[in-house]
């Protein structure tokens, strides 16, 4: 028994020390820091604080603040807002209960080849077409419906909208905002102040909280790439805010949320019906999204991050950590640039709807009307003369034996 307890408290010993390692490792000034410079440069004196680590802890009781105002939110204000402009559901029907469909639905495959579905045919004694036709009602069942898109477009935009506003007024009377040379000047001693700690901790919450609630949200094409932006996010705020590279991270964030309240909107109007209104506001926000993420992010923040350090100290872990990160953003600016320029193509002539290309589509029975019609000429072009009267064509029949 003895022997036991040693053997555990030698393990957790044992286990203390790798942590303590790895911590001393992972926060070696040299890692994050140019050289000459360390964590005693940021700590508190002469009345002035600095930005610490420790100060992240209090983004996670802000991400679940988060979490419950957006609930109250949705289906208090966004209900509302979605009644007075109009949003409207459409009558879906719903796939009659089957248990081999729904078997075979769950565990196999929602789009099954046309050789499953003659075999689910005979399986189920339903025709083809309503096989196919209960794959397609059952697939919309799981489609998330216009009210809950409008909803949580509704709290993005409301998000964005303050956040952005917030930030402009944090930065308004900044030397950095006009001359970005200006966010180094001094680094790493830069005073932290009261506007940028809360501008700071309630972006990292906001972003921690979509990262909590992504399972639970309308899934979009992009799914993934949405998870690598927030988590890319989470930790270039948290790595800025610790290394004190906090004025390069509020002109960062202040960019991004320039265009996402415009995106945010534009959904809005979409769901609702407005679709000239929703039109106008995408062409505004496909221009300011291009403006901020593809010119202004890498031509002016990027090229300040990544050429004028090098010329104030040596290249460091740190410096090229934080512009990694930058660049995993800036990748992400170019691919959903691609799907802003494949919706735009729907202001050409002829197209009057913008739709979200990430969003999955809804399926009608319309399609279903169209795959009968088909088939329905198939036959008639098989029989195109009428069905064979006593091995022969009616044409045939129709002629008088001659004597």
């Amino acid at each position: 028994m003895s022997q036991g307890l040693t053997g555990s408290r030698g393990l957790s010993t044992t286990g203390r020390s790798m942590l303590s390692r790895l911590s001393e490792w992972f926060w070696n000034e040299r890692l994050w820091f140019p050289v000459g410079l360390g964590w005693a440069d940021l700590q508190d004196r002469d009345g002035r604080t600095y930005a610490k680590g420790s100060d992240l802890w209090a983004s996670l009781p802000i991400a679940l603040i988060f979490l419950v105002v957006r609930q109250i939110f949705e289906r208090t204000v966004a209900v509302r807002l979605a009644s007075v402009m109009g949003v409207k559901e459409k009558v879906r029907v719903r796939a009659a209960p089957n248990p081999t469909l729904e078997s075979f639905f769950c565990t196999t495959s929602k789009h099954p080849a046309q050789s499953v579905v003659e075999s689910l045919s005979k399986q189920t004694g339903c025709s083809e077409q309503q096989v196919q036709r209960w794959f397609r009602r059952r697939r919309n069942q799981e489609r998330p419906n216009q009210l809950k898109k409008f909803r949580e477009a509704s709290w993005r935009f409301t998000f964005y909208l303050l956040a952005f506003l917030a930030g402009l007024g944090a930065l308004i009377d900044k030397p950095w905002l006009y001359k970005m040379e200006e966010m180094w000047k001094g680094f790493p001693v830069l005073t932290l102040l009261p506007s940028q700690y809360w501008y700071y901790m309630i972006e990292l919450g906001f972003y921690i909280s979509l990262l909590f609630s992504v399972a639970s949200d309308v899934k979009r094409k992009d799914f993934k790439e949405q998870i690598v932006h927030h988590v890319a996010t989470i930790l270039l705020i948290s790595f800025s805010w610790c290394v004190n590279y906090i004025r390069a991270g509020t002109l960062i964030m202040l960019v991004h949320d320039t265009s996402d309240s415009l995106l945010e909107s534009a959904k809005m109007f979409n769901y609702a019906g407005w679709r000239k209104t929703c039109n106008y506001i995408f062409i505004v926000f496909a221009a300011v999204f291009f403006i901020t993420r593809l010119v202004i992010f890498p031509f002016w923040i990027m090229h300040c991050t990544w050429v004028y350090p090098v010329t104030i100290y040596p290249p460091f872990f740190g410096y090229y950590f934080f512009n990694g990160l930058l660049l995993v953003l800036q990748c992400l600016h170019i691919f959903w640039f691609v799907l802003i320029l494949r919706m735009a193509i729907k202001f050409l002539p002829g197209n009057h709807i913008v739709e979200d290309e990430r969003s999955d589509r809804e399926e009608t029975d319309d399609s279903e009307d169209e795959d009968e019609a088909m088939q329905g000429k198939e036959r008639r072009a098989k029989t195109k003369n009428g069905p064979l009267q006593n091995g022969h064509s009616p044409s045939n029949n129709n002629h008088r034996k001659t004597e």
